[in-house]
């Protein structure tokens, strides 16, 4: 069952980002019934980084080869070199990882997917941790990567959750649909390296421009949301102002009311002594009148 799930999941994970999870729920339901249905259905959709370095494996696997190779003798040397042999290792090593998510960048345009810089930025440092930590570039090579990974060649690494399957590790990916072998990549400086530089500017100009045209775009949208907004505020604004100056006149009726209570109160006191007094004076003299009767 382990190799045929492997077998699945390596054709799923060949596909697009689009394609992926239609293709995976099509095949958990054409193996409904049996055991590998349920396993098929949980494989994980990749993150856009992912992608983009399974596609990176399949495609270019010889320079993914070459740079796992690289990373397996830098290792092994780094134990004996120097401080400055160090930092200049780690300056070929940025190097070398760089042209290679360039590299990526480009493969994946090819395959209609843009690539962030955010995202090209887990590209290169999935690609570092692979050069610094064998078992990251066990993932790597495996092809079955769903999320992007970090090393810092010191600290073990969690890939449970960054590979499909715990089998992942050990298993390697064949070439896909291999496009006509590019020039190898190399830690040591190369002699087309200016003209490599150049295209790679190029690229990175063409899409410079196409993320500065679509900036444009939406700063345009949101300074014209932001003017509606501006004029609703000075509409709203003025209603507000509008309602204070009914409300102050309110309050200054409510006020004279006030007055005019307080004046009918007074009034309406007085009327009532006023009231009994004479309701005294006729009780006195109903009663005058009733003894002179007798």
């Amino acid at each position: 069952m382990g190799a045929d799930l492997l077998e699945i999941a390596d054709e799923l994970y060949a596909l697009t980002l689009a394609e992926f999870t239609p293709a995976r729920d099509a095949k958990a339901k054409e193996l409904k019934g049996t055991d590998l249905a349920k396993e098929v259905k949980a494989l994980k959709k990749p993150s856009l980084a992912a992608w983009v370095l399974n596609l990176l494996v399949r495609h270019e696997t010889a320079q993914v080869d070459q740079v796992l190779q690289v990373g397996a003798a830098l290792r092994e040397a780094q134990a004996s070199m120097s401080g400055d042999e160090l930092r200049q290792l780690t300056r070929q090593r940025r190097q070398l990882t760089a042209a290679v998510t360039t590299q990526a960048r480009r493969l994946a345009r090819e395959h209609g997917q843009k690539v962030t810089d955010a995202v090209a930025e887990q590209v290169e440092g999935t690609l570092t941790a692979a050069m610094v930590d064998e078992r990251c570039g066990q993932a790597v090579r495996s092809g079955l990567l769903v999320s992007a990974l970090s090393a810092t060649g010191v600290d073990e690494v969690e890939l449970d959750r960054a590979v499909a399957l715990p089998e992942a590790l050990g298993f390697e990916t064949t070439a896909r649909d291999v496009e006509p072998t590019k020039p190898d990549l190399h830690v040591v400086p190369d002699p087309d390296r200016d003209e490599k530089a150049l295209a790679a500017a190029r690229d990175e100009l063409e899409e410079a421009e196409g993320d500065l045209t679509e900036a444009v775009e939406a700063h345009d949208e949101a300074a014209a949301a932001l003017k509606d907004l501006e004029a609703r505020s000075m509409q709203v604004q003025a209603e507000i102002d509008e309602l204070k100056r009914k409300i102050a006149e309110l309050e200054e009726t409510a006020d004279e009311v006030d007055d005019e209570i307080a004046e009918a109160e007074e009034a309406r006191d007085e009327a009532r002594e006023a009231l009994t007094e004479a309701t005294d004076a006729r009780d006195a003299a109903a009663e005058n009148v009733a003894k002179l009767e007798r």
